[in-house]
């Protein structure tokens, strides 16, 4: 299979903010989640990115986790490594995990990342709800472009 492409460059300043999670290829850390999930990123002082999730459990309880991103490479790169392990882990590297924007939008509005392995996959939008044109485009996308199966994709529910 052929290497993932990722979007020719990323503009962290538009891309803060928060984002809805539309749906995803299920995994072992958002096990608990089954609604409301979202995630809001702010650039800090360092030139990092916090990176705060939530989600809805089962019996309406909320949760949080609250993590790091990095650019690697120069300040424009699409591929990002974020952590939520505490900080004095950061050195170790295993507790880094990929974070490829994908595709992504003109106006930054509806979003894909995923990781090198297509192990991972998000869609993400700024609206809890998005144009059914347009996801369908997104996933036409995804499978052309990047090869991407997507029998196991799970949609969101935004309440």
């Amino acid at each position: 299979m052929a290497p993932i492409k990722t979007i020719a460059s990323l503009d962290v300043a538009r891309y803060q903010g928060t984002w809805y999670e539309i749906a995803k290829f299920p995994n072992w850390f958002q096990r608990k989640c089954i609604a409301d999930t979202n995630a809001t990123y702010k650039i800090k002082e360092d030139g990092n990115v916090s990176v705060t999730n939530r989600c809805s459990f089962e019996g309406g309880e909320k949760g949080e986790a609250i993590g790091t991103a990095r650019q690697i490479g120069d300040s424009t790169s699409p591929t990002l490594e974020v952590r939520f392990a505490p900080a004095w882990l950061a050195f170790l590297p295993m507790v880094w995990g990929d974070y490829w924007v994908i595709d992504i939008d003109p106006e930054y509005q509806l979003a894909a990342v995923s990781d090198p392995g297509r192990k991972y996959l998000w869609i993400l939008s700024r609206t809890k709800k998005v144009d059914p044109s347009k996801y369908q485009a997104l996933l036409g996308r995804l499978v052309n472009d990047n090869g991407f199966s997507l029998e196991q994709l799970s949609l969101t529910p935004q309440n």
